[in-house]
């Protein structure tokens, strides 16, 4: 990954870590990696695990950050979730994937940030 793209992505996932901090959330863990893939924040809202991917954009050419969450990359993110379930023990427990979208301007300035509770449906 080019350094300009890996330094948006992280900067990215700076903010959005500050954005669910501040609504609540509690994060456990950062950039959690398995054999399957990678999740970017896992953390609790209340009683619900959250596994949260975070997209990044300058601009919206290619469409917004949550567009950029295509099928495939939803079933992979629903099996590195059950898979971190299942390493640590969990089996009876509530848990959504969520999204935070992240819209720069061209200087690095936020124009937008939203969570998206649950914006990938668990896949069998």
């Amino acid at each position: 990954m080019p350094d300009t793209r890996r330094a948006l992505g992280q900067l990215g996932e700076e903010l959005a870590a500050e954005h669910v901090r501040r609504l609540g959330y509690v994060i456990l863990e950062r950039n959690y990696r398995c054999p399957y893939g990678e999740m970017d924040i896992v953390a609790r809202d209340g009683q619900r695990m959250a596994f949260i991917e975070v997209r990044t954009r300058r601009n919206t050419r290619l469409g917004t950050p949550e567009e950029s969450v295509t099928p495939r990359k939803q079933a992979r993110l629903a099996t590195v979730a059950r898979s971190y379930l299942q390493a640590e023990g969990y089996t009876d427990l509530d848990w959504g994937i969520d999204v935070v979208a992240v819209e720069l301007d061209r200087h690095g300035g936020v124009r937008r940030i939203e969570l998206i509770r649950n914006a990938v449906a668990e896949m069998a």
